[in-house]
């Protein structure tokens, strides 16, 4: 594992604390939607937009249900590589894991046990209206609620996502909370497509009449109602209340996480921050954090320049070069990269003192079952 951000100590604190308590870790997959995801060309979480309806529910299907069960609802078809599901699910089989599905509102609901809070996807963000204020503070109370509850168990906590289109209402929320984010998100194509987010985001703001630096408070709930997505909203109040009271949190993902923790460092007062710099940590895989055509790096510099905390963040230190599946390879050449908690789930399982080579192997061997009629 590498460190991408964040003090020193502080991330070997985290790192001890959580590394004893690695496979005794709660998780939780918050699926949600996005209209947005439906504009041609902003996603490969599914290659035709339509197909886009159904991968949070066929990838909550595969982490739960694993690779060589019969599965409800196909993964839809990529450009290239198979769904970062397929990692996470190795680790939290053989770690011993039970991730807890919550439907948010995802255009499909998956076909397995799982929470249903679902109101349907947000609306495109270019509409500057994506979802109505009071869902946004039912999330928000809900997230406060939930982060309280899970501190009390004191079990480490990784929050993972599935919001195809999230890495664009990412660039959205980032900007509105005046963070320069344009050209730094990262995404399920090859190459992230920053002109077309940068315009959905633009029009959407515009529409919302959110083009300052500093939109006026509350601020959080009037960014998410404009340009949010479900997951956000209650992943950031979540991560918030959990950080007060000291819970090791790590948020399982690349730049849609990086939005969530900065959600929470503007919903935090001031005296509030220096938690979420200590407890929280971002893990994401290195196919992210090397991109070449985004920077996580510099994306996690500019929350430090903005809220004055470094944030914590890691990559995971697995690579795919010697396998055998097509299917991993591609994530070699830049395809999918991310996605379902598999950055953070990784990072867990190196952590947990098991090498990134075996885990590798592990996924060589399910991609290959896979594929078995």
């Amino acid at each position: 594992m590498r460190q991408l951000s964040g003090d020193p100590q502080l991330a070997a604190a985290w790192c001890a604390r959580i590394a004893p308590a690695a496979a005794n870790s709660r998780v939780l997959v918050l699926l949600a939607g996005t209209d947005t995801a439906a504009v041609p060309g902003i996603s490969a979480a599914g290659a035709p937009p339509e197909a886009r309806r159904c991968t949070a529910a066929a990838d909550a299907e595969l982490l739960l249900l694993g690779p060589g069960a019969v599965r409800p609802h196909a993964l839809p078809p990529l450009p290239a590589g198979v769904s970062p599901a397929l990692i996470a699910q190795v680790v939290a089989a053989q770690l011993g894991l039970e991730p807890l599905v919550v439907d948010l509102g995802a255009p499909v609901a998956p076909a397995v046990v799982h929470v249903q809070l679902g109101q349907g996807p947000a609306r495109c963000i270019s509409s500057g209206r994506a979802m109505p204020e009071k869902r946004v503070q039912q999330l928000l109370a809900l997230g406060q609620r939930w982060g309280r509850g899970l501190a009390r168990t004191r079990q480490p906590l990784v929050l993972a996502e599935c919001v195809p289109g999230g890495t664009t209402t990412a660039q959205a929320v980032l900007t509105a909370l005046g963070v320069e984010a344009g050209g730094l998100v990262s995404g399920s194509l090859l190459t992230p497509a920053h002109h077309l987010k940068a315009a959905l985001v633009a029009r959407g703001l515009a529409a919302a009449g959110l083009t300052g630096l500093a939109p006026p408070p509350p601020v959080v709930p009037r960014v998410l109602a404009a340009v949010g997505d479900p997951m956000q909203a209650l992943a950031a109040a979540l991560v918030l209340e959990a950080s007060q009271a000291q819970l090791p949190v790590l948020l399982a993902g690349g730049s849609q996480m990086v939005a969530v923790l900065a959600l929470a460092l503007a919903l935090a007062k001031p005296q509030q921050r220096q938690a979420l710099g200590a407890h929280v940590t971002i893990g994401t895989t290195a196919w992210v954090a090397d991109e070449a055509s985004s920077d996580l790096g510099v994306l996690l510099q500019r929350l430090r320049q903005r809220w004055g905390e470094w944030p914590l963040a890691f990559a995971s230190d697995l690579r795919f070069h010697e396998c055998r599946s097509p299917e991993l390879l591609a994530y070699e050449q830049g395809y999918v990269k991310e996605g379902v908690g598999a950055g953070g789930l990784a990072l867990l399982w190196e952590l947990s003192g098991r090498t990134p080579e075996a885990l590798a192997a592990a996924c060589d061997r399910a991609c290959r079952q896979l594929h078995q009629p």
